[in-house]
C-alpha cells in the first residue's frame, strides 16, 4: 500500500458485500420482531446538543467524560456525535409533543453510535444498536415484555449459549441509603480500589459495582446487595417481573453486583451475556429509567428500554453458527454478448430483467463470450441469456441452464417471462 493512501479511522471497519450473511440476519429478525411486539421504527440524527448526553447520559458516567466525541459548534456551543440512542429517543418524543398526543409509545431505531474507546475485538468507535424504548408506563410487565423480546431475538438468529443477567437497583427514594452504605464501607478501603473507582467513590459509587478491575470486584462481592434495601414498592415491581419472565418461559440469573452503566437507570436492570465472547460478554444491556423524561425538561412519565450491541452479536453467531459463507448477491441471469453488436441489446434485456424483478447483470469491461460465461459460473449464476450474430438476426435468445448445460432458444419478448416462470418454479419447489 502506498504511503500516501488513506486509510480507515482507528476504530472503524469496512464491511463488504461478502460478509453481510449474519448482518442481515440479525437485522432482518430484530426488525420483524420489534414491530410484531407493536414497536414502530424511529430515526434520529447521528448528532446532538451536547447537552442532551450531560444531562441523560449523565455528567459522571464513563461515556460524557471520557468517550464523547464532541465538536464545537459556534458561540459556546457543542455538537456530539451519539454514544447511544436513549436520550435522542426521548428528545424525539418531547419536542414532537407526543406526550401531550399519546403518551404511551413505543419505538425501536437500527444505527450507528460513536464512542472513543480503546479500540479491540467487537468494540469500535463507530459500532451499531438495535434498541427500543416504550415511554409512559411503568408496569413490570413491560419491564418483562422488553427482555423477552430481547431473548426471542437472539433465540430467532440461532443462538443458544447465552443467559439473562437481572436486578433491581431501586429508586431515588431507596437508593441513597444503599448507596451511603456503599459508600462508607469502600471508603475504609479506599487504598484497594483502581484509580477510576476512586474517583467514582466521590462521584457516583455505584458504578464501582461494574469495575472490570480484579481488586474492585473483590471489594464488591463483600457488600451488601442493592435487593436487600428496596422500598416495598421497588421489592413488588421487582417481583413482579421474575414472575412474568417465569410465565414467559424465560430463565435468568440475578446479579446484584449489576448495576449498569448509565446515571438514568431505576428499578429494573439486565444485560444478555453470550458465552462465546469472553470478559466483555454482553450481547445486550437494558433497564428502567423512570427519570429521564423529567430530567430533559418533559412530564414524569416512565421508560425503559434496551440496546443490543451489533458487532458483539455479530461475534456470537460466528462464535456459535460459524462464520457465513459468502452472502454477496449475485444476478439469476447474465447476458453473455458474443460480439460488440449485440451489447445494446444486451443493456436492453438486462433492464428489462431488473424490470420484472429479476437480478441480473451483463459484462462491461469488455470480455470475451468465453470470459463472460466464466465470469458467470463463478458468480453462482442459474441461467445465461446468450445473445449472438444469430440470435440478433432472428430476434431470439439462448437460454443456458448453467446447472444441467442443457440450452433452448425463445423469441425475444419471451425470454424475460420465460425465465420469470422458471425461477418462480425454483421457488416454490423449495418453500417449505
Amino acid at each position: 500500500m502506498a504511503q500516501d493512501q488513506i486509510k480507515s479511522v482507528q476504530g472503524t471497519e469496512d464491511l463488504f458485500p461478502d460478509q453481510w450473511a449474519h448482518w442481515r440476519t440479525l437485522y432482518a429478525t430484530a426488525r420483524r420482531l420489534f414491530e410484531r411486539y407493536g414497536y414502530g421504527e424511529i430515526r434520529t440524527p447521528v448528532f446532538e446538543d451536547t447537552r442532551l448526553f450531560v444531562k441523560g447520559t449523565g455528567e459522571t458516567t464513563d461515556i460524557v467524560r471520557k468517550q464523547m466525541y464532541s465538536i464545537p459548534a459556534g458561540e459556546g456551543e457543542s455538537i456530539t456525535l451519539c454514544p447511544e440512542g436513549t436520550p435522542s429517543v426521548v428528545r424525539a418524543y418531547l419536542q414532537a409533543n407526543l406526550h401531550k398526543q399519546e403518551p404511551f409509545q413505543k419505538f425501536y431505531y437500527i444505527g450507528p453510535m460513536f464512542r472513543r474507546e480503546r479500540p479491540q475485538r467487537g468494540r469500535l468507535r463507530q459500532f451499531h444498536q438495535l434498541g427500543v424504548e416504550a415511554v409512559g408506563s411503568g408496569s413490570p410487565l413491560l419491564d418483562a415484555e422488553t427482555i423477552v423480546l430481547a431473548v426471542e431475538v437472539f433465540r430467532q438468529v440461532g443462538l443458544t449459549d447465552f443467559g439473562v443477567v437481572l436486578n433491581s437497583i431501586g429508586c431515588p427514594e431507596c437508593r441513597p441509603r444503599y448507596r451511603d452504605e456503599v459508600c462508607r464501607l469502600l471508603s475504609d478501603k479506599r487504598d484497594e480500589l483502581c484509580e477510576d473507582c476512586k474517583d467514582r467513590l466521590q462521584r457516583n459509587v455505584l458504578r464501582v459495582l461494574d469495575c472490570k478491575e480484579e481488586g474492585c470486584r473483590r471489594l464488591v462481592a463483600e457488600l451488601p446487595a442493592v435487593v436487600e434495601y428496596l422500598c416495598d414498592a421497588c421489592a413488588e415491581h421487582y417481583e413482579a417481573v421474575k414472575a412474568a419472565l417465569g410465565r414467559a418461559g424465560v430463565e435468568f440469573t440475578e446479579d446484584p453486583g449489576l448495576v449498569r452503566g448509565l446515571d438514568y437507570y431505576v428499578r429494573t436492570v439486565y444485560e444478555i451475556k453470550h458465552g462465546g465472547l469472553g470478559a466483555r460478554d454482553a450481547i445486550c444491556g437494558g433497564g428502567r429509567y423512570d427519570g429521564l423524561m423529567e430530567l430533559l425538561g418533559g412530564p414524569p412519565l416512565p421508560c425503559l428500554g434496551f440496546a443490543i450491541g451489533a458487532e458483539a452479536t455479530i461475534l456470537a453467531m460466528e462464535s456459535e453458527l460459524g462464520s457465513p459463507a459468502d452472502s454477496a448477491v449475485g444476478p439469476a441471469v447474465y447476458v453473455v454478448c458474443f460480439d460488440e453488436a449485440a451489447r445494446a441489446d444486451a443493456f436492453e434485456l438486462v433492464q428489462a430483467l431488473r424490470c420484472a424483478e429479476v437480478r441480473a447483470d451483463m459484462d462491461f469491461e469488455g470480455r470475451s463470450a468465453k470470459s463472460q460465461m466464466r465470469m458467470a459460473n463463478k458468480r453462482g449464476v442459474r441461467f445465461c441469456f446468450l445473445l449472438g450474430p444469430d440470435e440478433l438476426q432472428r430476434r431470439e435468445v439462448t437460454i443456458k441452464d448453467m446447472a444441467d448445460g442443457r440450452q433452448w432458444s425463445v423469441p425475444r419478448d419471451g425470454a424475460v417471462q420465460e425465465v420469470g416462470r422458471l425461477l418462480g418454479a425454483e421457488e416454490a419447489e423449495g418453500a417449505p
